[in-house]
């Protein structure tokens, strides 16, 4: 390897930074990797230091005033120009804090130095992560993780500019390629929420702009350039039909419904979640939706066990009694569980339903459940035969697919924390019973909608209680958002990999980013579309990532016309 510099002796070298004077004729950059090989001062043997460039400089060596600056530029001074390099130490072999000599040679690590440098050589289990600036390949620890040693990824970065989402979808596709999964690979599964627009609605379909250079950065990565395979569509309802239709208008062809019935509604004991957003546990609001919730699962048991002898499929509405009647009327819409608790709690109160609380409690609950009726009520239903409503149950561990999308992006806000929250109660539960492996996915944008850092909500509980205890359970959070600071400590701070794109510049000085260095806190404020910075335990630095253009569809103009299935009647305005 040719020489680049040498330790600079006007500077202090340390076990853990030191300068680099660089030769003339060559070049240093920022995120540049280097060796240097240095002998101990007692002559017992050679320690090598591995590095990162986190900063570069040049100055005029010999200039007292900043106008002298014009008299080096047409030749009245002569100077000379230094050209120095800071870096930060990344690893020492062997492990002796010594530090390195002033005019130690440098050298740019390359193969297998750079992989000893940051630590790739250790990784028993590596997974692509993108191409560094030297166009060398970079790893992720796969044990960081899927739960050997770690779990999750935290994913940051301004909206539209960071591409958190398709650096997410590009992290899947190469988990899911990759040898790291070894005998749990068919099963390994990943759940992706859907929040913005219809693009994820196109990830089993080739990209019509993807190049051959695109494919030569994914053969250097060890990656196939193809699209995503065993894809479940999942998307809620339309409000407007009687009929069970898909709410999307871009494509019509292999899309699931969800939904839940009336029955299973209250047998799950998933009254809480209408509540997602709100901070139950700070008034006595919360105790009487316990209450309801515990007495409407109650009579969603009893309606099964008279149900039991029937040869058909359970039944979806709710057999109940209403107030001063013994003759049984049948739930089977939204709206009619809520005439029924108005009847229950405000009307003709019984308090085995209202408990202690006041009347003015009862009646908060009923005006919130009155607000949501429209919201909600296309999915919640008791009006559909018991075998067709049982194909509109989503299963994310379905054996049949690999990845699947739930759509939440035509719903409004309490419909979506309904959404993710009862989803993730049924994946946190279904994980209790089957155990860790094979383990499972959640990609969720907006993290700060769903677990903020102030207050406390059924769904919060619920992410905080997966990012503290998933990684035993195998449940993986790939999260996002614009501002990790303005969500739950115990949730962001989780995540053993940490991953950053463009930045707000206020949000760069948040504590959140202390993982960055100064130089790349500066740095987040500039980067474009595709570049991130990614932190790793082992590695001691941040390393700056680009991944390539990804060889599945992302958005509708990037499918073939032929393949996309689309009506005006579709269309909404």
């Amino acid at each position: 390897m040719t020489s680049i510099g040498y330790i600079l002796g006007t500077q202090e070298a340390t076990p853990l930074e030191f300068w680099v004077a660089v030769l003339p004729g060559h070049v240093l950059r920022l995120d540049d990797v280097v060796e240097v090989q240095s002998q101990r001062p007692d002559g017992d043997g050679i320690v090598k230091f591995f590095g990162i460039v986190d900063y570069v400089r040049t100055l005029h060596e010999g200039i007292q005033f900043d106008t002298d600056t014009f008299l080096v530029k047409n030749g009245s001074l002569p100077v000379n120009v230094s050209y120095a390099a800071h870096i930060q130490v990344t690893r020492i072999e062997p492990e002796e804090y010594l530090p390195p000599q002033p005019g130690d040679k440098v050298q740019i690590a390359v193969n297998e130095s750079l992989k000893c440098a940051l630590h790739f050589d250790g990784m028993e289990k590596p997974i692509s992560a993108g191409i560094m600036r030297s166009g060398s390949p970079a790893y992720l620890n796969f044990e960081f993780i899927n739960g050997t040693n770690g779990a999750h990824v935290n994913i940051s970065g301004v909206s539209g500019v960071a591409t958190k989402t398709s650096y997410a979808l590009f992290l899947l596709h190469s988990i899911f390629n990759s040898a790291a999964l070894g005998p749990y690979r068919a099963n390994t599964k990943a759940l992706i929420f859907n929040v913005k627009g219809e693009d994820l609605f196109f990830l089993d379909k080739a990209n019509n702009k993807f190049s051959e250079n695109n494919s030569a950065q994914y053969r250097k990565l060890g990656i196939p350039a193809e699209p995503f395979k065993d894809v479940h569509f999942c998307a809620a309802p339309r409000k407007t039909n009687h009929d069970v239709d898909p709410h999307l208008d871009q494509r019509a062809d292999d899309i699931s419904v969800y939904l839940w019935s009336i029955r299973e509604f209250c047998r799950e004991r998933l009254f809480s979640f209408l509540f997602a957003g709100e901070d139950l546990e700070r008034s006595n609001l919360g105790f009487l939706v316990s209450i309801v919730e515990e007495r409407l699962g109650r009579i969603a048991e009893e309606n099964d066990k008279n149900d039991k002898n029937d040869k058909k499929a359970l039944g979806v509405h709710l057999d109940v009694e209403p107030f001063g009647s013994t003759n049984k009327t049948k739930i089977k819409t939204f709206r009619d569980l809520i005439e029924f608790l108005e009847d229950k709690l405000v009307e003709n109160v019984d308090n085995s339903w209202l408990g202690r609380n006041a009347p003015a409690t009862a009646e908060a609950l009923m005006r919130r459940l009155w607000g949501i009726r429209d919201e909600i009520g296309h999915l919640i239903r008791g009006d559909l035969p018991p075998e067709q409503i049982a194909k509109y149950k989503l299963d994310p561990l379905a054996p049949a697919h690999q990845l699947t999308i739930v759509d939440i992006n035509k719903l409004r806000g309490k419909a979506q924390k309904f959404v993710v929250g009862v989803l993730l109660k049924k994946l946190f539960y279904e994980k209790e019973k089957r155990g860790q492996y094979p383990v499972i996915f959640i990609v969720l944008d907006e993290l700060n909608k769903y677990a903020p850092r102030e207050g406390r909500s059924p769904i919060k509980n619920l992410l905080v209680e997966i990012a503290e205890r998933g990684r035993s359970l195998g449940i993986i959070l790939i999260g996002a958002q614009q501002t990790a600071s303005e969500v739950e400590r115990r949730v962001v701070g989780q995540a053993a990999i940490r991953v950053v794109g463009r930045l707000d510049s206020a949000e760069a000085e948040r504590p959140e980013y202390n993982f960055l260095t100064g130089a790349c806190r500066k740095r987040s404020l500039l980067l474009k579309s595709g570049s991130m910075f990614i932190h790793q335990p082992e590695v001691p630095s941040p390393i700056l990532v680009n991944f390539p253009f990804p060889p599945y569809a992302t958005r509708a103009s990037e499918v073939e016309s032929n393949e996309i299935d689309e009506t005006d009647d579709d269309v909404e305005f």
